[in-house]
Formats: C-alpha cells, sequence, structure tokens
C-alpha cells in the first residue's frame, strides 16, 4: 500500500487558504450590490469584509472592487462577448466575480493560471460549483481572443473612459478645455492625505513621528495643516491616529477654513455637517462656539466619535439645513459653512461607484436643494459675516450657476475673492478640478453679508 504524500510547503497565495478566492468573492459580492441593487460601495464593502481578518486581503477587494467600477462598461461589454447565455438571475453574481477576473487578466499584476484559478475557487465558494466550468471557460476564453476583442473596443467614449454617456456629455459642456482632463483624474487612485490636528502636535512633530515610524510624509505648501503620505498604509496604526493627532482628509476639503478666515470666539455653524471632518478642523484651528447640524441620525454618530477621538467639543445636534427654525436659538452666527449635498463628481476617483449610482435626473433636484439651503441659513449670518458655500461637485449647476443665482437673489451678499489659495476663479468662486494639485474636485464660493443701509 502507496503511503500518503506529505503536503509540498507552498506559500498561500492572498484569500482563503491557497486559492486566493476570499477577496474575489468579496468584491464581486459588493459589485452586485452597487451595479444591481444600487447600495453605496463602501457600505456594501463593509458587509463584505465583515469577517476578513487580514488587513492584505481587505486592501485587495477593495482595490478589485474599484478597479471594476473604474471600467465596468468595457468589462461588462466584454463578458457579453464572451458569454453567449447570460447567466439566471440567481446566479447573477458569477457575472460579478468574472468581471473581477476580466480586470485581474487585463491588468496583468499576477499571473493568469493563477487569476483563473482564484476566479474559479470563487464562484464555487459562492455555492455556485456548477458554473466553475463555465467560469473557466470565459476566462481562459479571453485570454485566447484578447486581441480580437479589445480591438472592437474603441470609438465609444463610454468604454474609452468608463462614465455613463450623460456625465461625459455635461463636462464636456460645463468644462469644454478640460473635461478630459477631469475624466482621466477621476481614473486614478488618490494619494492619502492627511489632517494634523495642531491642538495634538505640529506639522513638523507629525512628520517627525511618522517619518520615524516608516512612513514618508511630504508636507504641502498650499495647506498649513497637511500631509501627504507617499505609500499606502493602515490608517489607524499611524502614529498618533488613535490619539487623535491625525485624521483622513483631503487638501480641497482642508481649503475651507482657509476661506473661513477663523478667530477666537466666533460663533460658527456647519451646516450638513457629517461625518464631521470639516467641523473638526474648525474645531482644531481656534476656539469658537461651534453648532454641528445634520439631518441625519445616524451620520451624527459619526461626528461625536471623530469629536470623542480628537478631543474636541462642540454642539451636535440633529436638525434640518432648509427649516433652522426648529432648531436654531435665535442668535447670529458669525460664520457659517453650507458642505452642500451634491453630485460628487469631484470625488469619483475615491468613490468610483457614483459614476454609476448618480443619475442625470438627481441634478436639478440637488440643485433646488442647495438653493433651499442657502436661503435659510442666509438671514442666520451677522452682518459683517462669513459664509463659505462649498461642495465636492464639479458641476457648474451645482457650482457657478447656483453661485449666480444666488447672487441675484440676494442684494446684501458681496464675493470674496482669496486669489492667493488655489483653484480656477469661475465668476463666482473657486473651482478645483479632480488632480489639480493632486487634490479632489471641490467648489468653494466666500461671501460675506454687507451691514445695512
Amino acid at each position: 500500500m502507496s503511503r500518503p504524500r506529505p503536503p509540498r510547503n507552498k506559500k498561500p497565495r492572498q484569500g482563503a487558504g491557497e486559492t486566493g478566492s476570499a477577496p474575489r468573492l468579496a468584491a464581486g459580492r459588493a459589485l452586485l450590490q452597487v451595479l444591481d441593487r444600487g447600495r453605496a460601495l463602501d457600505v456594501a464593502l463593509d458587509e463584505a469584509l465583515l469577517d476578513f481578518d487580514s488587513g492584505r486581503d481587505r486592501a485587495l477587494t477593495r482595490r478589485l472592487s474599484h478597479a471594476v467600477l473604474r471600467d465596468w462598461p468595457t468589462v461588462d461589454h466584454l463578458l457579453s462577448r464572451l458569454i453567449k447565455r447570460p447567466p439566471a438571475r440567481r446566479d447573477r453574481l458569477v457575472w460579478f466575480i468574472l468581471a473581477v477576473g476580466l480586470v485581474e487578466l487585463r491588468e496583468q499584476r499576477e499571473p493568469a493560471p493563477a487569476v483563473v484559478h482564484a476566479a474559479v475557487a470563487a464562484v464555487s465558494a459562492a455555492g455556485l460549483g456548477r458554473l466553475k466550468g463555465l467560469a473557466n471557460a470565459v476566462l481562459r476564453g479571453f485570454q485566447r481572443q484578447r486581441l480580437e476583442l479589445e480591438a472592437g473596443l474603441t470609438g465609444d467614449p463610454v468604454r474609452a473612459w468608463g462614465y455613463p454617456r450623460w456625465l461625459i456629455e455635461q463636462l464636456q459642456h460645463d468644462w469644454p478645455e478640460h473635461w478630459q482632463q477631469i475624466l482621466e483624474a477621476g481614473n486614478q487612485a488618490p494619494p492619502l492625505c492627511l489632517r494634523v490636528n495642531r491642538r495634538y502636535w505640529t506639522p513638523a512633530q507629525a512628520q517627525t513621528e511618522l517619518s520615524a515610524g516608516g512612513h514618508k510624509a511630504v508636507a504641502w505648501p498650499e495647506l498649513p495643516d497637511a500631509l501627504i503620505l507617499k505609500q499606502r498604509a493602515a490608517v489607524s496604526r499611524l502614529p498618533g491616529f488613535v490619539d487623535g493627532g491625525l485624521s483622513v482628509q483631503d487638501g480641497a476639503a482642508q481649503l475651507v477654513v482657509e476661506y473661513l478666515e477663523l478667530a477666537d470666539g466666533l460663533n460658527v455653524l456647519d451646516a450638513c455637517t457629517a461625518p464631521g471632518g470639516k467641523a473638526a478642523h474648525i474645531l482644531e484651528r481656534a476656539d469658537v462656539e461651534l453648532t454641528a447640524v445634520d439631518v441625519d441620525s445616524r451620520r451624527l454618530e459619526q461626528v461625536s466619535d471623530n469629536f470623542c477621538r480628537l478631543g474636541l467639543d462642540g454642539n451636535v445636534q440633529i436638525g434640518d439645513a432648509t427649516d433652522p427654525g426648529s432648531w436654531w436659538d435665535g442668535r447670529l452666527f458669525d460664520r457659517i459653512l453650507i458642505d452642500a449635498p451634491c453630485s460628487a463628481t469631484g470625488v469619483i476617483r475615491r468613490h468610483p461607484d457614483i459614476r454609476w449610482l448618480r443619475k442625470a435626473g438627481d441634478i436639478p433636484a440637488l440643485v433646488e436643494l442647495q438653493a433651499r439651503i442657502l436661503d435659510a441659513l442666509w438671514p442666520l449670518l451677522a452682518p459683517g459675516g462669513i459664509l463659505v458655500y462649498a461642495t465636492c461637485s464639479v458641476l457648474a449647476a451645482e457650482n457657478r450657476d447656483q453661485g449666480r443665482s444666488f447672487l441675484e437673489r440676494h442684494e446684501d451678499a458681496e464675493v470674496i475673492h482669496h486669489p492667493h489659495l488655489p483653484g480656477m476663479p469661475c465668476n463666482p468662486g473657486h473651482q478645483i478640478l479632480p488632480g489639480m494639485l493632486d487634490m479632489d474636485g471641490f467648489y468653494h464660493l466666500c461671501l460675506r453679508r454687507l451691514q445695512p443701509d
């Protein structure tokens, strides 16, 4: 009788066991939630990664999900060419697992046999073992026919850029000289930008501690509280993070405090505050009396949690920015920040699901809501006070046009210009396009309320 062979001493691949199936299956499940059920990717990933212990697997799942969403029209088209009969609705998950496999084969970061093996294992782990043969045939078929299949991808801007047609056309209209730059920037991975809590340490001290911990951090000349990490890292393990010394916040968002011109003793309102990054930055910068308002009680818990970690104290309360009478105590504010609900088209590089979740029909409703918030909060600003209207959008309707409409309605408002701050003047306000100075897309409009005659 032959003796069983001892197991070979092979190094396990990323994921479950040696197959790498776990992150591929998790990415497939998250993509199903986003593309078929309209859920936000962050929420879908939180659920998909619930039982993951490996930081490497979590990072891989997130990277693969982002890669598919950035190239979804092409990947979906290729699958439709390779699979003559789409899977039944109950088997729809296999489509997204194969989308992950196709992206990996096109990226060529991993050996093709390993990619195919991991995808087939993920299909089996999903309880779809009867479709293992299909998965294997599709991915190997792509390898054989790749040149022919990809030759047929040209000519369609939706597949070329990986954006919905309506958004491409809107950007061409709003930014005829920059639309390609905007689309390209949205397909690039953003840097990890940190905000230094000045109440904990100085940016120079933070930079020194990060360097000592093996994290090269670079100062940002235009942003006094910002550091950029040259390599990705687990944020919670960075020196000082748990104790409140650091937060993650893009540079464009950090510019808000520069526009607010803060000083000790001011009464400040942050409307639409959740999850509270800008509110925290305000409190880190100056000893002000801050009221942070949001309509979403669940997200307000994040604001309180952030304040607690950072050692900050602000008045956090639930309230509708369009109906201040239900929460305002009657005291005028010296500063008001309206971080308005918007299309989020400026942060697509961080949240690639936005391009597929946002629809053209959403924009008019957002514009109407923004106008209602502006009109409702303007009377709460003291004469001589400053209101900053900000969005993470690149659409003119939400930004430049919204600002012009507001100025037509309110004769007691004047624009404050900040030519020293980054951004493109767009009359009124300043627009930062995605990728400009390595920032997200952002719009800032700074207004002063004039003294009554």
